[in-house]
């Protein structure tokens, strides 16, 4: 797949996001520059939300996109291509029932399993580079607190070298972001619904004025949003944090 990334391990950080984000300010990194640690003092989800790993368990790591010219427009076919990236390695190391739980959450069964930040830069109206954070629980399998969290080794029953599956992880990473500025949303939609957690099932939704409702999720917009399809037939889509699925 080309040249070997630039790998960057460090023993702990707050957030390998952040570490990259901060080298980028002082020099010029390559391509699929990569940091990972062994242990993240402060990894974040989704909007702040914090995430738990056992030091030298599981596989915590940013790596660097650079890009020709990607609309900011098109931000939600990352999410899509990362996704895919990292279901396909899951699926080929047959950890059972993979899916994606919007916007990308990776799930085993309805238990999560890994966890995906994107954080784009943006220049106007397009991408010059995105730092892409990837936490997979890989080795730990005491989630003191956490109910719904999952990992390989619980869900097959092995232990992971952590190595071999961040190379596996970047080769899946370099193959659907290449040339990914040529790629279309319709064209990228597909694979991604078809991963999607809950589609077509009844499911319960919480706002954020903390009102509960049921629906169906029926796809993604092409801005990334959630579309739900609610009673009497009316479709509504949800932004990031708009709405929560319960299950």
């Amino acid at each position: 797949m080309g040249e070997l990334s630039q790998i960057i391990k460090l023993d702990a950080t707050d957030s390998t996001n952040l570490y990259l984000r901060n080298l980028m300010r002082s020099q010029k990194l390559s391509d699929y520059t990569v940091v990972v640690t062994q242990k993240q003092a402060k990894g974040r989800g989704q909007m702040g939300t914090s995430w738990q790993s056992e030091a030298g368990k599981n596989l915590t790591f940013s790596v660097l996109k650079l890009f020709k010219s990607l609309p900011s427009a098109c931000q939600f076919n990352l999410n899509i291509c990362v996704s895919l990236a990292v279901t396909d390695v899951l699926r080929e190391l047959n950890i059972p029932d993979i899916s994606v739980k919007w916007p990308n959450d990776i799930m085993s069964g309805s238990s999560k399993i890994c966890g995906i930040l994107i954080e784009n830069v943006l220049k106007g109206h397009v991408i010059p580079s995105s730092v892409i954070g990837i936490g997979l629980n890989v080795n730990q399998t005491n989630f003191i607190g956490l109910n719904k969290v999952t990992s390989l080794k619980l869900q097959v029953g092995e232990n992971f070298d952590l190595e071999e599956l961040l190379q596996q992880i970047l080769e899946k990473l370099k193959l659907h972001l290449s040339k990914v500025e040529e790629k279309t949303f319709p064209e990228l939609l597909p694979s991604y619904e078809a991963m999607l957690f809950r589609k077509d099932k009844p499911s319960t939704f919480k706002d954020q004025k903390g009102n509960m409702f049921m629906g169906f999720i029926r796809g993604v917009s092409p801005e990334g949003q959630l579309v739900v399809e609610l009673e009497d037939k009316i479709f509504q889509t949800y932004g990031l944090k708009e709405v929560s699925l319960l299950y």
